[in-house]
Parts: structure tokens; sequence; C-alpha cells
């Protein structure tokens, strides 16, 4: 004596396989969500390199023109104490830029990997949840 009819059973393994399948879509979503992450991450991690190439020739031109006006008025020393400061403001804020960068982007990529194996884990396990149920039905 089975404790549901065919039809049942088998109305029950559909809902569930659709279940299934759409988890599926649903994980292949974040996969794409995360890669998306990435290559956006990419950019800004280009365009943080061109901000600093951009900085460091800003930072060259300024010191040329500093240094040959310093030479026309004579005030030498006081231009290089400038130029000192002005490239290790901006050394520290690249540097600062960098490094927000880099957490923001290592943070993001942890979390939507975690998220990635939850949906997997959470996958696999009703994928074992049916076959035990297909097992037991049959």
């Amino acid at each position: 004596m089975y404790l549901v009819d065919a039809e049942t059973a088998a109305a029950a393994v559909v809902v569930v396989v659709v279940v299934v399948v759409i988890e599926v879509v649903v994980a292949v979503v974040v996969v794409a969500a995360v890669i998306v992450v990435v290559v956006v991450a990419a950019i800004v991690v280009v365009h943080v390199v061109v901000v600093i190439v951009v900085a460091v020739v800003v930072v060259v031109v300024v010191v040329v023109h500093l240094i040959v006006v310093v030479l026309l008025l004579v005030v030498v020393v006081v231009v290089v104490v400038v130029v000192v400061v002005v490239v290790v403001v901006v050394v520290v804020m690249v540097v600062v830029v960098v490094v927000v960068v880099v957490v923001v982007v290592v943070v993001v990529v942890v979390v939507m990997v975690v998220v990635v194996v939850v949906v997997v884990v959470v996958v696999v396990v009703k994928v074992v949840v049916v076959a035990v149920g297909l097992i037991v039905v049959l």
C-alpha cells in the first residue's frame, strides 16, 4: 500500500523539479552578478591607475615650473619644501584611494562568493532531498 497515488507523486516531483530549476537559474544570476562586480572593480582599478599616472604627470609638471620660478626668484628652499609637501600629500591620497578601492572590491567579491556558495549548497541539498524522496516513493 502506497502513501500517495502515482499522480500525486508525479505532481510533487514536477513541483520540486521546477523549484530546483528556479534555484539553479537564481544561482546563475548570482554568478553573473559576481562577474559584473569583478568587471566593475577592474574598471575602477584602471581608473585609479589612470588617476595616479595623471597625478604623477601633474606633480612633475608642477615641480618643473616651480624649479624654474625658484631659479628666477632665488627661493629654492621654500619651493622644495612646498613640492615635498605636495608630493607627500598626493602619495598619501593615492595610497588611501587604492587601499579603499581594494578593500571595497575584496569585500564585495567575498560577499558575492559566499552568496553563490550558499545558493549552490541549498540547491545541492534540495537535489539530495528530492532524490531521497523519489527513492522513498518508488
